[in-house]
């Protein structure tokens, strides 16, 4: 399927105008319709290797930063961006998303 599909009403129409979608769907709709969602909803490996990326970015900017101050030199600042960068992913990736119509 070449077309992205985000809304039902697209999706009826997909299964209006594509007759051998319509007969995949007939035969199994849990299958054909998991088949169309996007990699990112439905890997969680996708979204656990960014987040062990992100983790290790932070980890090996603590470990250096440290390293760094033991041995009396400056940390430098891209240490540092790279650092609070990583930590600010997190935090998006790990926070929950609001509740639709909740405010």
């Amino acid at each position: 399927m070449g077309k992205r599909i985000a809304t039902i009403e697209q999706l009826a129409e997909a299964v209006r105008s594509d007759p051998a979608l319509a007969a995949r769907v007939r035969e199994n709709p849990a299958e054909v319709l998991a088949g169309m969602a996007s990699p990112l909803d439905s890997d969680v490996w996708i979204y656990r290797l960014v987040v062990g990326a992100l983790a290790l970015a932070v980890l090996i900017m603590v470990v250096g930063a440290i390293l760094l101050a033991m041995q009396g030199r400056a940390v430098p600042d891209v240490l540092l961006a790279i650092g609070s960068g990583a930590v600010g992913a997190l935090a998006g990736l790990l926070a929950p998303s609001p509740a639709p119509g909740r405010r």
